[in-house]
């Protein structure tokens, strides 16, 4: 898409973040899942382990990039095994949605020196998210330290989300590895997640909320 004219002018904002985050509406809160999936690989060959999951997303403040207005969710990503008190996978990073295109932006930062920026585009009312980041690309990308880029490249990100009647939303996560001496492998995570708390409203909406509590006092 080309850039406007004006690249500098700020569109209006709201500052209620939850009441405009479109298809990311249904993410906002804390989430568990105590039966995901993990297929990974190891020096003996594929190892599935089961494990539960914690996920916590947040709303921001709205974003702006000169006339582009993002809403989004701030989010943690805590997994591990039944029988393991070390989380075995974090993560963190930002759900973005973009009302004037339907953009969604899902950025990835796993301490292991590993970053994506993963894209998609969904309407307010889907119930289907899909976003994807590639190895190389200069706008929706991957990037890893030399290590991982020698031993365990990835390739490519695919994560794909379904919003269920119930209120439980579901996920599977596909990344494309290279494996050093072996073929490419597909290294997969899929789990279910329940809402076990409510979010909190945004910064901005805080303060205004807080000020109109004193002005009534």
């Amino acid at each position: 898409m080309d850039n406007p004219d004006d690249i500098f002018t700020e569109p209006e904002a709201s500052p209620d973040t939850l009441a405009n985050l479109g298809p990311l509406r249904r993410l906002a809160g804390t989430w568990e899942g105590m039966r995901g999936v993990d297929i990974n690989p190891k020096a003996d060959g594929p190892e599935q382990r089961d494990f539960q999951e914690r996920i916590v997303m947040q709303p921001i403040d709205a974003q702006t990039n000169g006339p582009q207005l993002f809403y989004g969710l701030r989010y943690h990503v805590e997994i591990n095994t039944p029988d393991e008190l070390i989380a075995f996978h974090e993560q963190t990073g930002y759900w973005l949605w973009e009302p004037a295109t339907n953009l969604i932006l899902q950025t990835v930062a796993i301490p292991r020196g590993l970053v994506a920026l993963a894209a998609g585009h969904a309407g307010p009312n889907d119930d289907r998210l899909i976003v994807e980041a590639r190895r190389g690309e200069m706008e929706y990308g991957i990037c890893a330290t030399s290590f991982l880029e020698q031993a365990f490249r990835t390739d490519s990100y695919r994560l794909e989300i379904d919003f269920h009647d119930d209120g439980t939303w579901s996920y599977v996560s596909d990344t494309s590895l290279m494996v050093r001496g072996r073929d490419a492998f597909l290294h997969r995570d899929r789990n279910r997640l329940t809402k076990v708390a409510e979010p909190e409203p945004n910064a901005w909406a805080r303060r205004l909320q807080a000020g109109e509590a004193t002005a009534e006092q």
